[in-house]
């Protein structure tokens, strides 16, 4: 490929809380580590939103989306994994050398948090020259192309329709990697989960999979509940208009082996622990606000052994994980098309106005032509 910087149309935040704007910039040429992506499609994530709305200090201008699926045009010299021509989807970036990765964790790498929000590369330099910020998750896939690296670029099948494989670069990734690798949930057991998403969503169709005798989903939309129970949840609360606590605990009497708290509200981290059985766990998935607390009865942790842990991006190594989801997907145990509703790039504000409301569970970009 040329070292000539190539000009791609892109959706651009400009200040705090403000629409999308297309734009065109200009994007360098990929370096010797890098990976250059033809974007096909990509999901919309409530991290977007939390950055555009800078609920999280990422600099602006910027270029968000980190649920890429494309197809390989370019690679530097030094990529083995990926090739041009490769359909891939985009996962979260991760350094290699921490502990955390070299453990084979790199979900809960030492520099995942700056490598995904500073918007730059991991050396501070920036691919874009005209001042917009990009490498959002190392990948800033509200583009047309996107430069990623080979550690967050993931071979997937040819006949896997790129639409469908954006969302697994994080959100179906998170839900499912909870169950399947974190909790590691195991056939006859509980699972409560506080949201339905499109992460509690593929939580709960992880937790089918592994077989869970009592899996109940915690939501505020109807539309979505019942979207729950036809996707493996044997029960369903709606938060709104019934007592979540006493459902709950009428639903499994002994207490949940797991609960996943999805919703980000503090007061239902503490109701979590509460309804676990003992030696339950519950696990933290949302993203909040630096310096969020929770108060939670610490008795009720000590007596029965309970825990109480954070989860990101479902503990997945995504090159490993990735594949076995879309496995699921072809042997129609994990239905992700159930979940997603496409939209033209251009009707990207409409995407995230939509998931607000409730509308659409998992809205995904498509790029066209």
């Amino acid at each position: 490929m040329s070292s000539c910087a190539l000009e791609v149309r892109a959706a651009v935040v400009e200040e705090k809380g403000g629409p999308f704007r297309m734009r065109t910039v200009r994007l360098q040429a990929p370096r010797t580590d890098e990976v250059l992506v033809r974007i096909v499609a990509t999901g919309v994530c409530q991290t977007d939103a939390h950055v555009r709305d800078q609920e999280r200090p990422t600099p602006l201008p910027v270029i968000l989306g980190h649920e890429g699926a494309g197809i390989v045009e370019a690679v530097g010299s030094a990529v083995r994994d990926v090739a041009p021509g490769d359909h891939v989807a985009l996962s979260f970036p991760s350094c290699g050398r921490c502990s955390a990765c070299r453990k084979g964790a790199p979900a809960n790498c030492a520099e995942g948090y700056r490598l995904s929000f500073d918007a730059c590369r991991p050396d501070g330099s920036s691919a874009y020259p005209d001042g917009v910020h990009g490498h959002f998750f190392g990948q800033s896939s509200f583009a047309r192309f996107a430069l990623a690296s080979e550690r967050n670029t993931v071979r997937i099948a040819e006949d896997m329709r790129l639409e469908l494989a954006g969302p697994l670069g994080c959100g179906l990734q998170t839900g499912a990697g909870a169950v399947l690798n974190s909790l590691r949930v195991r056939p006859g057991e509980s699972l409560a989960v506080f949201g339905t998403g499109s992460v509690g969503l593929a939580s709960v169709m992880a937790a089918k999979v592994a077989g869970a005798a009592t899996v109940v989903a915690v939501d505020v939309f109807d539309t979505r509940l019942a979207l729950a129970a036809e996707l493996g949840a044997t029960h369903t609360v709606n938060a709104r208009t019934e007592d979540v606590a006493d459902q709950l605990r009428q639903i499994q009497l002994g207490g949940f082996d797991y609960v996943l708290e999805i919703t980000g509200r503090p007061q239902l981290l503490a109701l979590a622990v509460e309804l676990l059985a003992p030696m339950g766990v519950a696990g933290l998935v949302a993203g909040v606000p630096a310096g969020t607390t929770a108060a939670i009865n610490m008795r009720s942790l000590l007596v029965g052994g309970r825990m109480v842990r954070g989860i990101v991006q479902g503990d997945s190594v995504p090159q490993l994980f990735i594949p076995k989801l879309v496995e699921l997907y072809r042997a129609g145990r994990f239905p992700i098309d159930r979940l997603v509703r496409t939209y033209a790039f251009a009707d990207i504000n409409q995407a995230f106005e939509d998931v607000t409301q409730g509308i659409v569970v998992k809205p995904v970009l498509v790029m066209g032509e």
